[in-house]
């Protein structure tokens, strides 16, 4: 009967016991046969649980009796009885007990049997059969409430672990069929619904060591019952050991040994991998790397506390990682093992205290080393981790020298580096580390300064002098000369020589002496001094030398007179010194050997002259009350001739006396209100001294800044503004000083007296005065006192009060102030009801003129008397609020007046309300514990009495009507449901919908509030309401899709805000059959051993389900493909079972069959399923396995990809399956083969990575697979690298002209490895005389390269590691020759050398581009210069250059003249590298031409012609005039030569010869060249034919050299 059938036969059935129940009439009505037999009748139907009439019988004949009796089965008539009453014609058989089908079945399926009897006549019966139909009216019952089950972890997959069964007592199928279900489901196992639990996964008792389930057994109809199952899983020991990690790191301090305390991430712990067992493990040591440490850890067998038996010494180790391997085994199988790796490191410990790289630093420094100089680097080290960690300063604290962090020591204060002055520097340098315990180190450091030639000769004289006499000889000593250079060595050894005034070869000077001697006799004229100015240079000896000129005078006379050179001496001397003082010393010339008389002839007394001319005072001089000025007479005498000069001497001040004040204490009053800038008095001083000495400044001390002086006058002023009443009186301090140095001063009091000025206005001691007096207070009161305070002095203080004004103005007045007194009196009665408050404006004045007036108020209060009642604004408020108004919340205020003064300030309410609350103010409120609901009441009325006073208070009454307003307070509400609701599967839609249930909602509020909507939240495609609230269903119902649907319902108001109410409701779909069955799994096996087995044994069952219900549900198994003798399957409960104790079977044999599940549908459904019986001859294990619990491997690093780094091994435990392996990390370094081969896939580094951690997976092809997993060590071992340079080649260029240690290039090789591997060392494969290499940077620098101009040098360069290995690269130098020395420019520029250096591209770049040529630096170095140290403050570093125009350089002399003519250019661009400060000059000297001397040289010689054409008067003319001309001074710059060829280390100072050919270019001049001061009478004479030459060659263009002569002289008298 399909699904419709049985629905129609429900319905009637169901009709038929409705109509039953509700007529009361009997199943069946028949007529009774006693004489003879009858068939038997059928009553129909009845479903069980009747209770009523059965049968009404009829046609009993009168007088028979009638029996019920059981036909065949006499326990059918427990549920019957006859009611007859003998003599009538019927009777009815009712039931006793409802009907039960479920006790009837047992004996016919669900028929009642019984029959009746007339006159106990057995042979006739009238049999009756009445059918009950079963309802589902039991629920299942399990056997057992609880069940319990111990499996081992290795139980076999798809077998059954127990069963559990329950029982309906329905008799129909449909009814009793039961499907069990369990929670949690887990996929581990399944529940067929025979009951029975099969394992579908491999059990694991370390993830879960025990299941337990409640199993629900449920019948068609949805009775159901529970039972709970309890699996637990056994332990078995299959598993080996494990490390909870497997790395641990451990720390341990050097120095220390002891347990490892801090692990990471835990400590170290081992368990048997079989933790329901849990055997006892035991730990050791397997290996330590480095192995030379095997001995220093121990690990407690039990524990696994690994110890440090013998300590580290950190800085002894290569490394300071460990890697200890230890291993866990159980105790009872040794070869069960786990490993794990411990890597220790040993933490350094601060034990070491730091070092210097030398235990004292000897240190040689050129002296005047430019700031930030580096001296040397000091290289400390520490033995502990990290090295040298702290601070290095020089002790004692150093101002001449700093040391930085990374030890570099530098020059602080260049100003201290004079050899000259201090030649060595002894100081220590302190390395004191940061860490505790904070250990010091410290080192001698001796400095010894190189000279410099930073000193010139400096001559003793600036002027020297010489006599020949006619006693002349060749050879002897004219006059000494004498220079001293402090300069150490070459540079202070002095070379002299005669630059100029030796024409005729007269003189020589020995080089090293100075001495200058006679070189040939001079031929003497009478009456007649021949001069000879020789110009003499003393030169050191340094690389650049340095050089000074003085002038040697060299007299020869003829016989002459004594005489002096001046007519006119003039001189100063001080006053008050003792006598002897030096006033002048005269020259004077006396040619005959016989001695000359030198005496004063005027002034005696106070003057003399001694034998050597010098003049001098014989007394003391008063400047003060003596002349200043003297003039002396002199004379000069042989005996026979006399000459006479006069010398003027100046008697000059000194400060000698201080000034003096008239009075040395002055007294003046001055009144307060002067005004500033006002002069008080002057205060004056003299003194006796002139000049300076006489200028007084005078100063004031004291007075607060309030006073001033001229300082020239002594005019005391007023500077500030004066208050007598602050400060009375001032002492003040006059202060006189002279401008003499030292000062002298004097000094004298001023006392200033300020007197009173009525400045100060009275003031009240309050602004404002406040009383209150009651309108009752009595006429003549005193009220309040005023008090008003002036701070002057007599009349000007003393105060007066009056009243000004009142307010409101009454006639006559209320109040009265007492003028002395300051008392205010209430002289007129008071009324609160006319006036509250009267202000009075009051006045205090001073008695002074005119008179200060002060002002001030008083407020009078006046008080009332309370005797008004209060007034409501209304009688009646009424007022509407919302039922959701907040408790507490204010509702109206009500407004109460009383004209009273206090008003209704201290009123209060009465009132009776428990849900509302009025305060003293009127504000009415709800409760702050009371809550509204409309839906409860909906107004309230007060009675509200208003009082004024707590006592004797007046009072009014108003009435308060409040009206509650619905507000949306309430949610509707859902009518009760049933749940589930259902409705047949089928076909529905819009237009022809399903009617499900009728939904009304209701809501308490009212209006809108009240007005529900209902709807589905959300929307749903298939359900819907109608505005009845009929719930719909208008789509498509399929059973297998959705059995059941939950809704969610939701009522909605239409209130502001809304609100709404949520329900959910079940909707059932009742089933058609359409499904097939269903597999638990697509594959089921199993494995036994042969020895095992005995026929009908259990290897696995067989489950299947069916989505269907009823007999579509039910299922039958069977082989539908392949065949075994072997195996039997059971239809009904899918058990596959032995057919045999497999005797037969002598090896390893897999049966696979194909399992068919069918349906009992019409037409049935199946599905099929795949068997595997896995038959063992030795083992079960099944399952793949490692041959090893770890692996170590160990690879070289830098190998190539593609190296067998190990294998390894795993076995599935069958030759049956195979085992595949997979990397599950490191795959982008490794790979593993089909054989567990695992190989590199890329080159490693150790300096990368030392230690990989390989986790390898095996898995086996079993159905579902197994899987293991290993670990895989590989270490990278370290293999030494060779160094690498960054390039194949290198190219640079220098000039053949470069200095010595110029540098050319550096190179930079690089090598990978770690540790000492990596200190790389620099050096040429060849010999070379042209350059060097510097070993730890790999700087190529210059050793000369003179030779190779236009060469280019090709050389290999090595970088070497400690261990040998060597990388070497090709370095080629141009040598660019198209340069000479001449070629060279030099420029300073006012930068430091640093930073010069390091911005040299740009200085080409932007010196090439104002020249307009190719600009090539070639050194760049601080400037030595020839100037004293005291003028080398300012910065100047020397650039030297060459400027090329195509391929030819310039010529020095042309790139000066461009650098002069393009200067604003040139800066403009150096500007833009340097910054706007920037400032050059150019570094060329030029030899002496100066054009002035030439044509000095030509006068002489033009008057030396006609010397002997003139008369005696003219002589002395031109005399006069030639001396005039040669006083100027003359200009020769000093000439030094340089060799840039030369090797200089440090710096190099550069200077070249040029001569000058444009006028306006001056180039610096020797500023020792002085003209001799000659009298009058002398002229001067030239040796004409010598000087012709000299000047013709000169005027010719020759460059002249230093020794070249530039003229001679000849005195006549």
């Amino acid at each position: 009967m399909d699904g419709a059938g049985w629905s129609r036969t429900c319905v009637a059935l169901v009709v038929s016991v409705w109509i039953h129940v509700v007529t009361g009439s009997a199943i069946g009505s028949t007529t009774i046969t006693c004489g003879s037999g009858s068939a038997t009748v059928n009553l129909g139907a009845v479903d069980e649980g009747y209770s009523g009439d059965v049968e009404l019988v009829s046609g009993i004949p009168a007088g028979t009796t009638l029996k019920l009796k059981g036909d065949p089965f006499e326990s059918h008539l427990q549920f019957l009885e006859l009611n007859f009453t003998v003599g009538e014609t019927t009777a009815t058989v009712r039931t006793k007990k409802p009907l039960d089908a479920d006790v009837v079945v047992s004996d016919v399926d669900r028929v009642l049997y019984y029959s009746l009897v007339c006159n106990d006549d057995l042979s006739y019966k009238n049999s009756r059969r009445l059918i009950i139909n079963d309802i589902n009216d039991n629920s299942p019952v399990f056997d057992e409430k609880f069940y319990s089950k111990s499996i081992l972890e290795i139980h076999t997959v798809n077998t059954e672990v127990l069963r559990v069964r329950a029982r309906d007592a329905d008799s129909t199928p449909a009814f009793n069929l039961l499907t069990y279900t369990y929670t949690p489901v887990t996929p581990d196992f399944s529940l067929s619904n025979s009951g029975a639990f099969m394992l579908i996964r491999p059990l694991n008792y370390n993830v879960v060591p025990k299941y337990n389930f409640i199993v629900t057994a449920t019948d068609s109809g949805g009775n159901n019952d529970t039972t709970s199952v309890e699996i637990v899983v056994q332990d078995f020991d299959n598993l080996n050991p494990f490390f909870s990690h497997s790395l641990y790191q451990a720390v341990v301090p050097e120095n220390q040994d002891g347990d490892l305390s801090e692990i990471r991430p835990e400590p170290i712990k081992a368990q048997d991998g079989d933790t329901g067992i849990n055997e006892t493990i035991t730990y050791s040591i397997t290996s330590v790397s480095p192995a030379d440490y095997q001995a220093n850890f121990n690990i407690d067998a039990d524990t696994g506390v690994l110890t440090v038996v013998t300590s580290f010494d950190r800085e002894e180790m290569d490394s300071s990682e460990i890697s200890v391997s230890i291993k866990a085994a159980q105790r009872d199988d040794p070869l069960k093992t786990a490993d794990a790796v411990v890597s220790v490191t040993v933490q350094d410990v601060n034990d070491n205290a730091p070092e210097f790289d030398q235990s004292s630093y000897n240190i040689s420094l050129l002296e005047n080393s430019p700031a930030n100089t580096v001296v040397f680097k000091a290289v400390v080290t520490d033995k502990d981790q990290g090295g040298f960690v702290g601070t290095l300063q020089i002790l004692p604290e150093s101002t001449s020298f700093s040391i930085s962090p990374d030890g570099t020591v530098r020059v602080i204060n260049p100003e201290v580096l004079d050899r000259e002055v201090t030649e060595t520097f002894v100081f220590q340098i302190e390395a004191k580390e940061t860490e505790v315990p904070n250990q010091i180190t410290t080192a001698q450091v001796t400095i010894n300064l190189l000279d410099e030639n930073d000193n010139s000769p400096a001559f003793t004289s600036s002027m020297y002098e010489g006599q020949v006499f006619k006693n002349q000889t060749v050879g002897m000593l004219v006059v000494k000369v004498e220079a001293e250079d402090p300069d150490d060595g070459k540079n202070g050894e002095i070379q002299y020589s005669i630059t100029f005034g030796n024409n005729d070869g007269y003189f020589s000077i020995d080089p090293s002496t100075g001495e200058i001697s006679l070189a040939k006799v001079i031929t003497l004229e009478e009456n007649q001094v021949l001069e000879f100015p020789l110009y003499i240079t003393a030169r050191d000896g340094g690389t650049v030398s340095r050089s000074t000129s003085a002038q040697a005078i060299i007299r020869a006379p003829g016989n002459s007179k004594p005489q002096f050179l001046q007519e006119l001496y003039q001189g100063a001397v001080e006053e008050e010194q003792e006598p002897g003082a030096l006033v002048v010393k005269v020259n004077f010339l006396a040619i005959s050997s016989e001695p000359v008389t030198l005496q004063v002839t005027t002034e005696a007394d106070k003057f003399s002259i001694s034998e050597t001319g010098e003049v001098t005072t014989t007394v003391k001089l008063d400047h003060d009350d003596g002349p200043h000025n003297y003039s002396v007479g002199i004379s000069i005498s042989d005996g026979a001739t006399t000459d006479t000069a006069v010398v003027e001497v100046q008697v000059t001040d000194i400060n000698d006396n201080s000034p003096v004040f008239a009075s040395s204490s002055v007294s003046k009053s001055v009144p307060e209100d002067t005004e500033v800038g006002s002069n008080i008095t002057e205060v004056a001083a003299t003194d006796k001294d002139s000049g300076f000495n006489q200028e007084i400044r005078y100063s004031l001390r004291g007075g607060d800044g309030r006073f001033f002086i001229d300082p020239v006058s002594g005019m005391v002023s007023l500077a500030a503004a004066l208050d007598r009443e602050t400060t009375a009186a001032y002492e003040l301090l006059v202060v006189a000083e002279d401008q003499g140095r030292p000062a002298r001063s004097a000094t004298a009091t001023l006392a200033i007296q300020v007197t009173d000025a009525n400045d100060n206005t009275p003031r009240f001691s309050q602004p404002e005065y406040q009383v209150e007096v009651s309108e009752t207070e009595a006429v003549g009161t005193s009220l309040l006192t005023l008090s008003a305070e002036d701070p002057d002095e007599g009349a000007n203080g003393r105060v007066t009060y009056s009243i000004s004004e009142q307010s409101p103005s009454s006639e006559p007045a209320v109040f009265q102030l007492d003028a002395s007194s300051g008392i205010l009196s209430l002289v007129q009665p008071l009324n609160y009801s006319e006036v509250k408050e009267f202000t009075l404006s009051v006045q205090a004045s001073d008695g002074g003129s005119p008179s200060l007036v002060g002002n001030g108020s008083v407020v009078v209060k006046v008080k009332d008397v309370n005797n008004n009642p209060p007034k409501f604004s209304k009688e009646r408020y009424d007022v509407a609020i919302s039922e959701n108004l907040a408790s507490g919340a204010s509702i109206l205020t009500l407004e109460v007046t009383d004209v009273d003064e206090v008003g209704f300030s201290n009123g209060h309410f009465v009132y009776t309300s428990d849900t509302f609350d009025i305060n003293n103010q009127g504000v009415v409120s709800l409760k702050k514990d009371s809550t509204l609901d409309r839906e409860t009441k909906d107004s309230y009325m007060l009675q509200v009495v208003a009082v004024d006073q707590p006592t004797d208070g007046l009072s009014a009454t108003a009435q308060l009507n409040i009206t509650v307003l619905d507000y949306n307070d309430n949610s509707p509400q859902f009518p009760n449901i049933p749940y589930p609701l259902e409705i047949p599967e089928g076909e529905y839609s819009a237009k022809n919908p399903g009617e499900i249930f009728t939904i009304q909602p209701t809501d308490a509020d009212i209006g809108l509030n009240g007005e529900v909507t209902l709807s589905l939240s959300p929307p749903h495609p298939i359900f819907s309401f109608r505005e009845d609230g009929m719930l719909l269903v208008v789509g498509s119902l399929d059973r297998e899709k959705t059995e059941t649907y939950n809704l969610v319902l939701k009522a909605s108001d239409k209130g502001s805000p809304q609100r709404e109410n949520i329900t959910t409701i079940r909707v059932s779909i009742t089933d058609v059959n359409d499904n097939k069955p269903e597999f638990s799994s697509s594959s089921y096996e199993t494995s036994i051993l042969v020895k095992e087995a005995e026929k009908g044994k259990l290897l696995l069952t067989l489950r299947a389900t069916d989505k269907d219900t009823g007999n579509n549900s039910l299922i039958t198994y069977s082989f539908s493909e392949g065949h075994s003798p072997h195996l039997a399957l059971d239809s009904e409960t899918g058990e596959v079972t032995l057919t045999s104790d497999l005797t037969d079977v002598t090896e390893d044999t897999t049966l696979v069959l194909t399992a068919e599940a069918t349906d009992h549908g019409k037409p049935p459904l199946s599905a099929t399923a795949r068997v595997v019986v896995n038959i063992r001859i030795a083992s079960l294990v099944d399952g793949v396995a490692f041959m090893n619990s770890s692996y170590n491997f160990k690879l070289k690093e830098n190998q190539n990809s593609g190296v067998n780094v190990g294998q390894v091994q795993a076995s599935a435990g069958s030759n049956l399956y195979n085992v595949s392996y997979e990397l599950r990390t490191h795959k982008d370094l490794f790979s593993i083969d089909s054989d567990g081969s695992i190989i590199s896939t890329k080159e490693l580094d150790k300096e990368e990575q030392e230690w990989y951690i390989l986790d390898v997976e095996a898995v086996d092809t079993r159905t579902p697979p197994t899987s293991a997993v290993v670990m895989v060590r590989i270490q990278v071992e370290d293999v030494n690298e060779p160094p690498a340079f960054s390039s194949d080649d290198y190219e640079a260029s220098v000039f053949s002209i470069a200095p010595y240690k110029t540098p050319v290039i550096q190179v930079k090789a690089s090598d990978p490895d770690v540790g000492d591997n990596s200190d790389l060392v620099y050096s040429l494969s060849g010999e070379s005389s042209s350059f060097d290499m510097e070993p730890a940077s790999g700087l190529l620098y210059v050793v000369s390269a003179a030779d190779l101009g236009g060469k280019t040098v090709t050389m290999e360069v090595k970088a070497t590691d400690p261990d040998g290995l060597s990388a070497t690269t090709t370095v080629k130098v141009v040598v660019q020759g198209s340069a000479s020395s001449s070629d060279v420019t030099i420029i300073s520029i006012n930068q430091p050398a640093n930073i010069v250096e390091k911005k040299v591209p740009e200085l080409e770049e932007a010196l090439g581009k104002a020249l307009g040529w190719t600009v090539n630096i070639i050194q760049v170095s601080s400037s030595g210069g020839e100037e004293s140290r005291m003028l080398r403050e300012s910065v100047k570093t020397l650039v030297s250059f060459v400027a090329f125009d195509g391929d030819e350089a310039v010529e020095t002399q042309e790139v000066a003249k461009k650098l002069q003519s393009e200067s604003e250019e040139v800066r403009t661009e150096l500007a833009v590298v340097f910054g706007s400060d920037i400032n050059f000059d150019v570094e060329i000297n030029s030899p002496s031409s100066d054009s002035g001397s030439l044509s000095n040289q030509t006068v002489v010689i033009v008057l030396g012609v006609l010397l002997g054409l003139t008369f005696v008067a003219l002589i002395v003319f031109l005399a006069l005039f030639i001396s005039v001309k040669k006083s100027r001074k003359q200009k020769e710059s000093d000439r030094e030569s340089f060799d840039i060829n030369r090797k200089i280390e440090g710096y190099t100072n550069m200077n070249f010869q040029a001569p000058s050919t444009n006028p306006g270019l001056q180039y610096p001049v020797n500023p020792y060249n002085r003209g001799a001061e000659d009298k009058g009478t002398t002229h001067w004479d030239r040796r004409a034919d010598e000087d012709r030459t000299s000047n013709k060659d000169s005027l010719g263009g020759r460059r002249r050299d230093d020794s070249e002569s530039d003229e001679s002289h000849t005195s006549a008298l």
